[in-house]
C-alpha cells in the first residue's frame, strides 16, 4: 500500500492577496465617504467633515502607495495582513470617535477586519484583531464626540442602551469569528484531505504504469535478444579459435541471463493494471502483504449460488481496502477477520479484527479527515501519530467506486472493530478506468 507521509504532504499556509485587502480598503474608503455624503448634505445634520474627511484621505493615500510599491498579486505574511486589517479597525474608531461612538450605527463594522482574520488567518492573529476591536469600543464608550443629530431635537440614548451596544459588538466578534473560523478550518482540512487522495492515487496510477512499461519493454526486448542468442550460439559451434569461442560462450550466457529476466519481468506484470480478477483473488491480494506480523488473518468465503464476481484490479479498491485491513492488523490482538459473500444483486465484505474497538465518542466521526487515535507502540511507548488521513483516503476512494462503507464495534461480550464494504453486484463488476474512479 502506498503510505502518505507529514514530510509527502502539509496543509498549505494560508495567505491572503495584497489585492484583496486592497478591494477590501478601496470598498471602506467609498462607504465612508458615501455616508458622509449623505449625512451631511441629503440629511443636513452637522459633521466634523474636516477630521473625517482627512482621515478617509490618509486611508486612501495609504491604498495607493501600497497599489504602486508593490505587486497586488504579492500573497501576505499573516503579520503583514493583520496589521492591515488591524489598521482598518484603528481607522474605523477614530472615524467613530468624530461621529457619535457607539451611539453611531456602524459600529457594529468592528466586526469585518475580525471576520475576515477568522476566514483567512491563523486563530492567535483573529484573537489579536479581536482583542483590538473589543479594546476600541470600550474606549468609545467613554470617549467621543456627539452623534450627527438634529440640533433641534437631539438624540440622547440611555447608558444601559449603550452598554448593550458595547456587550452586542463583543459577542457578536467572539461568536461570529468563531464560528467562521471553525466552519473555514473544517472546509480546508477537507480540501486537503482530498489532495492527500488525489495524491495517493497518482503514486498508484504511476505504479501500474511502471508495470506496464516494464511487461511492454520484456516484449520488445525478447526478440533482439533471442536472436543475438541464436547467433551467438551458431558462431560458437563454427569458430575454431579457444579465446573467439570463450567470448562467444560468455556472450550467449549473458544474453540467457538477460532473457531470464526480462521473462521474470513478464511474470511480475501479468497484472496489467485494469485486469479482471475474481473477488477471492482481490482479497488475497490485499491481504497477503499483512500476513507476517504476528496476527492471524482468516479469510471466509461463503458459498453462494451465484458465480462468484470478477471484477476489475481497480487501484482505488485494492488501496481503501487494504487501509482497512491494515487498520485491522495494526489494532488487533490476535486475529482479524475477513469474511466475503455475494448474491445475484449485492456483494459485500466485513473486516473484524480483536483489538480495543472504536471509541465511542469518534464512532459517528469515523472517516472524518485528520481523526486519528493510535495506541502506544509495544517498544517504546510512544504515542503514533500520523496525519489521520489513512481511514478517510480509503473510505474516499472505496465510495466512489460505488461502496457504502460502515464502522461499528462487536456486540458485547466481544470486542474489537468491524468494517463492513458492500457494493452493488452490477457497478463491481463494471470495467472502470482510474480516470473514471477520480472524477
Amino acid at each position: 500500500m502506498t503510505e502518505i507521509a507529514a514530510s509527502d504532504f502539509r496543509p498549505a499556509q494560508r495567505h491572503i492577496r495584497l489585492d484583496t485587502i486592497l478591494r477590501l480598503r478601496w470598498l471602506a474608503v467609498l462607504g465612508q465617504l458615501a455616508a458622509i455624503f449623505i449625512v451631511a448634505q441629503g440629511l443636513e445634520f452637522n459633521v466634523e467633515i474636516v477630521p473625517c474627511v482627512s482621515i478617509i484621505a490618509l486611508s486612501a493615500a495609504l491604498n495607493l502607495g501600497l497599489q504602486t510599491a508593490a505587486n497586488p498579486m504579492h500573497r501576505l505574511e499573516p503579520m503583514q495582513a493583520a496589521g492591515l486589517l488591524a489598521l482598518n479597525i484603528v481607522e474605523l474608531a477614530a472615524l467613530l470617535f468624530f461621529t457619535g461612538g457607539l451611539q453611531n450605527p456602524f459600529s457594529f463594522l468592528f466586526l469585518a477586519p475580525v471576520l475576515i482574520s477568522a476566514t483567512a488567518l491563523p486563530a492567535r492573529f483573529t484573537f489579536g484583531l479581536g482583542v483590538l476591536a473589543v479594546a476600541c469600543a470600550s474606549i468609545l464608550f467613554f470617549f467621543h464626540l456627539p452623534l450627527p443629530w438634529d440640533s433641534d431635537d437631539p438624540l440622547v440614548l440611555p447608558p444601559i442602551y449603550l452598554v448593550g451596544v458595547w456587550l452586542s459588538i463583543v459577542l457578536a466578534i467572539g461568536v461570529t469569528s468563531l464560528y467562521s473560523f471553525q466552519v473555514t478550518e473544517e472546509a480546508r482540512k477537507l480540501a486537503d484531505a482530498l489532495a492527500a487522495t488525489e495524491l495517493v492515487l497518482t503514486r498508484e496510477q504511476h505504479l501500474t504504469q511502471l508495470d506496464g512499461l516494464a511487461a511492454a519493454a520484456a516484449h520488445e526486448l525478447g526478440t533482439p535478444l533471442a536472436t543475438i542468442f541464436l547467433i551467438s550460439r551458431e558462431l560458437e559451434k563454427t569458430v575454431k579459435d579457444p579465446s573467439f569461442a570463450a567470448d562467444l560462450k560468455t556472450l550467449r550466457e549473458q544474453t540467457q541471463r538477460c532473457r531470464d529476466i526480462l521473462s521474470k519481468i513478464t511474470q511480475l506484470s501479468t497484472d496489467a493494471p485494469f485486469d479482471r480478477m475474481k473477488l477471492s483473488e482481490l482479497i488475497e491480494e490485499v491481504v497477503a502483504p499483512h500476513r507476517d506480523f504476528g496476527v492471524d488473518i482468516k479469510v471466509r468465503i461463503a458459498v453462494a449460488a451465484a458465480a462468484e464476481p470478477v471484477g476489475s484490479r481497480n487501484p482505488a479498491i485494492l488501496y481503501g481496502v487494504g487501509n482497512i485491513v491494515e487498520n485491522a492488523v495494526d489494532f488487533a490482538h490476535t486475529t482479524v477477520e475477513v469474511n466475503a459473500w455475494w448474491n445475484k444483486d449485492t456483494i459485500e465484505l466485513l473486516i473484524s479484527d480483536d483489538g480495543p474497538g472504536i471509541p465511542p465518542d469518534i464512532l459517528n466521526r469515523i472517516g472524518e479527515p485528520y481523526l486519528s487515535r493510535r495506541r502506544p507502540q509495544d517498544d517504546g511507548g510512544g504515542e503514533r501519530r500520523g496525519l489521520g488521513l489513512g481511514v478517510f483516503i480509503a473510505r474516499t476512494l472505496l465510495e466512489r467506486t460505488g461502496a457504502k462503507v460502515s464502522f461499528t464495534n462487536r456486540i458485547f461480550p466481544e470486542h474489537g472493530a468491524v468494517v463492513q464494504i458492500s457494493w452493488p453486484r452490477q457497478r463491481f463488476e463494471a470495467i472502470e478506468t482510474l480516470e473514471e474512479t477520480i472524477g
